[in-house]
């Protein structure tokens, strides 16, 4: 049987790739985005562990709301770069830097 302790290294492993992948990768974007996406799955991974290991519901709750504000996070980020990219002719965070309209 799966236990809590192999869901939580799970969970710390995602977050760990996660974090990784935004300090190695800083060029591109998307790649960040979904490096925000992996650390927030390995947060719910821990809410649904400690929610069946504590017969809970409360951590399923909190993973719906997570889970919301993950996809209202994604469709909004990556509106802002088809418009960055249309204005700009690309998505890399260096080019990314000035302010001037």
């Amino acid at each position: 049987m799966i236990g809590l302790a192999d869901y939580l290294i799970l969970g710390a492993l995602l977050f760990s790739l996660g974090v990784a992948g935004i300090f190695i990768n800083r060029k591109n974007l998307i790649v960040l985005l979904m490096c925000l996406e992996l650390i927030l799955l390995a947060v719910n991974m821990n809410f649904i562990a400690f929610s069946a290991y504590l017969q809970d519901l409360a951590g399923q709750v909190f993973v719906f709301f997570i889970l919301t504000v993950a996809a209202a996070e994604a469709a909004i980020g990556l509106a802002i770069l088809v418009a960055l990219f249309r204005n700009r002719g690309s998505i890399n965070v260096g080019d990314l830097d000035s302010m001037k309209g």
